[in-house]
């Protein structure tokens, strides 16, 4: 009656840290899931800012460059309105005489 009494304790016991062991791997899985799940809310976060950082400085680079065209666009219609027709002239320098001859082509 005593080794029975000792067994059916023996076995509750067992049972009992049966149960207690599945609880702490159950608990313990569930940390590993939110420190997983965490971590790569972070990872996505980092991914997204230098993302945007990235996309800032392309479109900061091709705004310059923009700007760049515009303003050589601009440089060359000034210089080919001021310049509508092509002139070739030949300059010579004698003593103390400077003698022109200057063609204006129009096109």
């Amino acid at each position: 009656m005593v080794r029975r009494t000792l067994l059916h304790a023996a076995l509750r016991a067992w049972v009992i840290q049966c149960w207690w062991r599945s609880m702490q791997a159950k608990m313990l899985d569930q940390r590993r899931r939110l420190a997983l799940r965490l971590y790569t809310c972070q990872e996505w976060a980092v991914v997204k800012v230098q993302a945007q950082v990235r996309m800032w400085q392309a479109r900061r680079r091709f705004l310059q460059a923009r700007q760049a065209a515009c303003i050589i666009q601009s440089h060359w219609r000034w210089h080919a309105s001021q310049t509508r027709g092509l002139i070739r002239g030949h300059y010579e320098v004698r003593a103390s005489q400077l003698e022109l001859d200057i063609e204006i082509l129009m096109t």
